[in-house]
């Protein structure tokens, strides 16, 4: 089997360790941001990169190859898209003349609307007569110990919803098969309702950006810090319950979805709440409330706001990075998406639009116009349905095969 990795950030590395481990499976790393192919290649070691593996032994594995040059990459069987959603297009574009129909193509996580992605790049005949799949997060929370030489999986996801469009002739099961021999056992991939379920169901997209927003709300973020703060860790009281809104507004939207179309099938979309009870299990130490939930998950041990270094009267100290993907990433690739088909559907979110405000606010962008509407400036950044011209809500269910 030949595997396609793309990217090479926190979960390349895991993978390059599992996938590089096994027998009969030809391994290529494509990365396109400059000068990473190359910096990965020199730095991974004889013996491959290693895994410290929560669930048991360290796993060793190396990639047969790693470039930068998509027509090298050969004819992959199964492709693995481990990168940051708005990168997601660029790849999409590079590996077109090089992809067959009935490749197995997905991304880990599908962040809202991949579907929508790769049916406007790649056309809707070919993804058609292909396996297109999305996990709705990453199997693991992890970081990179030593670049291109280590990686540490925090703490294994119990189950991950998992969602799989077969070309005719496939099964789901197959898919499925296919992915469990990649990364292993753990996560159990529960099958997701659908590719709406899934973008609706990005927990990145309601986790990244509350989170942040609840840190900051009542913080001066000019002012650096002495060391990066604690992200889900340092969460407070009204961030749990911030997160709750936010959650109880996607599932009116899913409410009122339901009604409208009685047969569409989103049971896979869940309260946040839920979400980390079924992903973490055993490893939340409280689960009174998504506040106890945050501060006792033995996964999000030690883990930081992302931030950057700076020097200030010759002392390092830490500001604020919202260069980061919780904010060029899950915003437009995320809650937006989101927020648009509630837009599509009339339900209000204000508490998804106090956070979207905020963080566009962050970041320079306009997605949220000054009418509350999702035609700011920047919408053509992002993956909501308006950017694909979608103005109704049934042609947009119908157009994507939602309801089939």
């Amino acid at each position: 089997m030949k595997v396609l990795l793309c990217g090479g950030g926190n979960a390349i590395h895991v993978l390059t360790a599992y996938v590089g481990s096994l027998p009969d499976t030809e391994l290529c790393i494509l990365s396109l941001f400059p000068g990473e192919a190359q910096r990965l290649k020199d730095a991974i070691p004889e013996q491959g990169v290693k895994c410290m593996n929560d669930l048991g032994d360290d796993v060793y594995g190396k990639p047969d190859k790693v470039t930068d040059n998509p027509e090298e990459i050969g004819s992959p069987d199964i492709v693995i898209f481990a990168i940051p959603s708005f990168t997601h297009e660029l790849y999409l574009k590079a590996l077109k003349p090089h992809l067959q129909e009935g490749v197995t193509i997905g991304a880990m996580p599908g962040e809202g609307g991949f579907d929508l992605c790769a049916i406007h790049i790649l056309g809707g005949d070919f993804v058609k007569h292909s396996n297109l799949f999305a996990l709705e997060t990453l199997p693991w929370a992890c970081r990179i110990v030593e670049y291109g030489k280590a990686v540490e999986v925090l703490g294994t996801k119990k189950e991950v919803e998992v969602i799989v469009r077969p070309s005719e002739g496939t099964t789901k099961e197959s898919v499925f098969a296919i992915l469990h021999r990649l990364v292993g056992r753990l996560p159990v991939f529960d099958p997701a309702s659908n590719f709406l379920a899934v973008t609706l169901m990005n927990i990145n997209s309601v986790w990244h950006p509350t989170i942040s927003y609840g840190f900051y709300r009542n913080r001066d973020i000019a002012e650096p810090f002495d060391e990066p703060p604690l992200f889900y860790y340092g969460a407070d009281e009204y961030t749990g319950d911030k997160l709750a809104k936010v959650s109880d507004e996607v599932l009116e939207l899913k409410r009122v979805l339901l009604e409208k179309y009685p047969t569409l099938d989103l049971d896979s979309l869940h309260h946040v709440s839920e979400w980390m009870t079924r992903s973490y299990g055993d490893d939340i130490g409280d689960t009174t409330s998504i506040y106890t939930m945050l501060r006792t998950n033995k996964g999000y041990r030690g883990l930081t706001h992302p931030m950057r270094e700076v020097e200030i009267e010759g002392e390092k100290k830490y500001v604020p990075n919202f260069k980061y993907r919780y904010f060029t990433e899950d915003i437009p690739m995320g809650l937006v998406v989101t927020r648009g088909v509630a837009e599509l559907a009339g339900v209000p979110t204000p508490h998804m639009d106090d956070v979207i405000l905020w963080c566009q606010d962050m970041i320079g962008k306009e997605y949220l116009g000054v009418d509350g509407k999702l035609n700011g400036k920047d919408l053509n950044s992002t993956r909501a349905p308006q950017r694909y011209g979608f103005t109704d809500l049934d042609t947009f269910m119908k157009t994507n095969n939602y309801l089939d």
